[in-house]
């Protein structure tokens, strides 16, 4: 094998992290392949895509150095200036505001596929060598380099490989990691909704005894139009998807019971299964996990994709350590040490969703009635707010 036949990263997945994972190595001057099983559906402004995030300032600054944040903004990125969460039980309302901040705003409602479309666009001219569609058959590795056997027939050499092919990732399967899986009984019911007043630039979550209930503010048609998103039981969200479109509009009224007020549906309903899953190791060899492949987070925070972003926030700087140092960029030391950083992250994140849900989503009589007066006693004090939501922006 030649020099000119090994890249330095190949990453598996194109998705939002992946993309971007991608993208930053080879901005860096790495050599880099993409491999991914199918080109992403362009985007479209009049298709709006219902799978969206609550994008955090750090990640929009991720995206702005390499480039891409600003085609994102000026197709369709709505900000968000404050957020309100409370508990249909009672208590005060727990507010984030940005004026309190001194920040324009706290983040942006994005939709994946515009994200990925953007990304995807910079790939070629940043030199990344796409492979795609194809998909990987097997894994070898040894001291120097691990090589993909793709389904092509082509085999592809790298100094590190990143897994960054979503929850069920096969290049983990291949690579010997095992996963740990919560099954939460749940399901994310997601839609479009049209509704009587405007959003003000506001997020609102209310938290029911079945899961938390989520109006997200979304651009354009007048500040009037959201993108819920409800936890339910299993059944329940299956029942509400299909349910005729009357009776599921009345049934979300009458859940929020809050300020934008009467509802239309503008979208379909799709449910998802929920589930917490944690790689248990982010490295075997030369290959790294990266997003949903290293962990999967329940919504409630709207940190999934943050945390995959922070993911490759923080190989990068470790990658350009070492290139700056002329190091090799997989050795097993430097990335266990990347490993340990981002596993104690996202673990600790993981389990603090998953309990926050389990706590609220209670009908039990004990936590119902301390759970409204807790969370407007951490109202009160700002500090507390104040370093809660510096935790979820990454600053």
């Amino acid at each position: 094998m030649s020099r000119r036949d090994l890249y330095d990263i190949v990453v598996v997945g194109a998705g939002v992290v992946g993309a971007t994972a991608a993208l930053a190595c080879a901005r860096d001057g790495l050599r880099v392949a993409l491999v991914e099983a199918r080109p992403p559906a362009p985007w479209r402004a009049e298709a709006p895509d219902l799978r969206v995030y609550a994008f955090a300032p750090d990640n929009a600054a991720l995206l702005d150095d390499l480039g891409v944040w600003r085609g994102v903004r000026e197709s369709r990125a709505q900000p968000y200036r404050s957020m309100r969460v409370w508990d249909a039980g009672g208590g005060t309302p727990l507010a984030f505001d940005a004026d309190a901040f001194a920040r324009r705003e706290l983040g942006w409602i994005v939709e994946n596929a515009l994200l990925v479309d953007r990304l995807w666009h910079a790939l070629a001219p940043a030199g990344v060598d796409l492979h795609c569609p194809d998909r990987v058959a097997m894994l070898e590795q040894d001291a120097t380099h691990a090589t993909l056997q793709l389904e092509s027939g082509l085999r592809v050499h790298a100094r590190l490989v990143l897994a960054a092919d979503g929850g069920d990732s096969q290049l983990r399967g291949l690579a010997g990691i095992e996963t740990v899986t919560r099954d939460a009984g749940q399901s994310g019911l997601v839609a479009f909704v049209d509704h009587a007043h405007p959003h003000g630039d506001t997020c609102w979550q209310r938290f029911l005894p079945t899961g938390p209930l989520a109006f997200l503010p979304f651009a354009g048609h007048g500040g009037r139009r959201s993108s819920i998103v409800w936890t339910l039981p299993e059944s329940e969200a299956l029942r509400l998807r299909d349910v005729d479109e009357s009776a599921f509009l009345n049934e979300l009224e009458r859940a929020f019971d809050g300020p934008p007020g009467p509802v239309q549906a503008v979208s379909k309903r799709v449910a998802f299964p929920l589930k917490r899953q944690l790689a248990e190791a982010c490295v075997a060899g030369r290959v790294a996990l990266l997003g949903d492949a290293a962990h999967v987070v329940h919504p409630l925070a709207g940190q999934g994709v943050n945390l995959g972003l922070r993911d490759v926030s923080s190989l990068r700087a470790s990658l350009r350590g070492a290139t700056r140092r002329g190091l090799e960029i997989g050795s097993a030391s430097r990335l266990a040490r990347w490993a340990r950083t981002r596993r104690s992250e996202n673990a600790l994140a993981a389990h603090a969703f998953d309990g926050l849900n389990r706590v609220f989503s209670n009908e039990a009589l004990v936590p119902t009635l301390l759970r409204g007066p807790a969370m407007g006693l951490v109202g009160r004090f700002p500090p507390i707010t104040h370093a809660l939501w510096r935790r979820a922006a990454g600053l």
